[in-house]
Order: C-alpha cells, then structure tokens, then sequence
C-alpha cells in the first residue's frame, strides 16, 4: 500500500495529520524549554564570569551576582543540597509530564508558557546539581535577587493560570447558552 500526505497507511490522511499536530505541540514545548535553559544558563556563566565583586546599574534592575542555596526566596536554605535537587527534579519531572500531555490540545500560548515553566526549571536544578546553589544576577533593592530561569517560571505560571481561568470561562459560558 502506497502512503498518502498524511502519513498514514493509505486508509485517511486524518489520523497521520493528528499524529502530526501532536508532534508539533510537543516538539514546541520541547523547543521552548531547550532555548529557555540554554539562555539561563549562558546568563549564569556570564554572571559568575564577569560579576563577582560588582553591580552593572541599569535603572530600574541591577545586574549582580548572588548564590541561593535554599528554593523561592531562599526557603528551605536549611535542607541537604540532594533533598532540594530532587525535590525540584521531581517537581520539573512532572510539570514535563503534564505538558507532554496536554501539549496535542493547547493552544501556542500555552505551550510557549509550559515550556518556559520547564525551561526554567530545568536550568535551576542542572544550575544547582552542579554545586549546590542557583546562580541568581537580576536585582532589584525590592525583591529578592533572582534569574532568568526565575522569569520563565514565574511567567510561565502566570499565563498557564490565565489561559486555564479564560478557558473555564469559555467553557461555562458555552455550557450556559
């Protein structure tokens, strides 16, 4: 049997095209989540390079170098470096898991988002497994020093949290009519 366009056995096109879709969403989140960690852990070698002993003022933010040996804003600081690591791992791990999932069915926004929260994550614990602290440069005076990766989670939260209220909303309106 001679293969069709899309992918499949010659029978539909339909089935290989959702196939495909399913790839691309997971391939995106996948995509995201390289590029995110890559670009934080660029940052950090940066900052461990060029920062020690001094702060670049660029208004509102300052680049300068900190070490976080605890979780969000240094909780948990108390606790073995292979508890934090694997706790996060785990955490990282499952976030992976529920993206690859719902990735076929999620719009770009939040696969964008789900990798950003993955990307972040992962360069926090690689940034950490190698000597027990994350590698923090973005101050501000008012809030605890933080990262790149620190960014991707926060903001990938966020947005996962707002796609998922407006996609209830939707949902409940359509239900109601």
């Amino acid at each position: 049997m001679s293969r069709d366009a899309g992918g499949s056995n010659g029978s539909s096109g339909a089935l290989g095209a959702v196939g495909a879709v399913r790839g691309t969403g997971r391939l995106a989140v996948l995509l995201v989540a390289v590029v995110g960690t890559a670009a934080d852990l660029a940052a950090k070698a940066v900052s461990e390079a060029r920062l020690p002993g001094t702060s670049v003022d660029l208004g509102l933010l300052q680049l300068q170098l900190a070490y976080n040996s605890g979780v969000a804003f240094s909780l948990g600081n108390r606790l073995p470096v292979g508890v934090i690591v694997t706790i996060t791992l785990v955490i990282a791990l499952i976030l992976t898991a529920y993206a690859w999932h719902q990735a076929p069915r999620a719009g770009w926004v939040e696969r964008v988002a789900a990798g950003a929260v993955i990307g972040g994550a992962v360069a926090n614990v690689v940034d950490r497994a190698r000597d027990g602290v994350v590698t923090d440069y973005l101050h501000t005076g008012w809030w605890p020093t933080f990262n790149l990766a620190d960014t991707f989670l926060v903001t990938g939260f966020l947005v996962l949290a707002l796609a998922h209220t407006r996609t209830d909303r939707t949902a409940d309106t359509s239900r109601t009519l």
